[in-house]
């Protein structure tokens, strides 16, 4: 069994920073990637960014050069840095492993953590 805990969320102003922790606990199969989605109130889960061991990162349009996903396997962390946040960036941020395979469908990620919370103000 997997567990996922999201943290690092708050509140900002527009241009300002965050880093994001995922602390995975329990055996992450090895060809699983791992990622980052966010959810608006009212609007559909998206993904962030994806880190996969084969093909390694891949970004939405809206994190690209602005987001950085990264992982520490010692410590089993996965991280999202994410620089010049915008109103738009605001949402729920969920941490989620599974099979990559191109796809941001949430069916392809088995295991999902809580959430952390962004909220960026104008």
């Amino acid at each position: 069994q997997v567990y996922l805990a999201e943290s690092g969320g708050g509140s900002l102003q527009a241009g300002g920073s965050l880093r994001l922790s995922c602390e995975a606990s329990g055996h992450i199969y090895r060809e699983y990637a791992m990622a980052w989605f966010r959810q608006a109130p009212g609007k559909e889960r998206e993904g962030v960014a994806v880190l996969d061991p084969d093909t390694g990162t891949t970004y939405a349009d809206s994190a690209k050069g602005r987001f950085t996903i990264s992982r520490n396997n010692t410590k089993n962390i996965l991280y999202l840095q994410m620089n010049n946040l915008q109103p738009e960036d605001s949402g729920m941020y969920f941490c989620a492993t599974g099979i990559w395979g191109g796809s941001w469908s949430r069916q392809h990620f088995t295991t999902w953590g809580q959430g952390t919370q962004v909220t960026v103000s104008s």
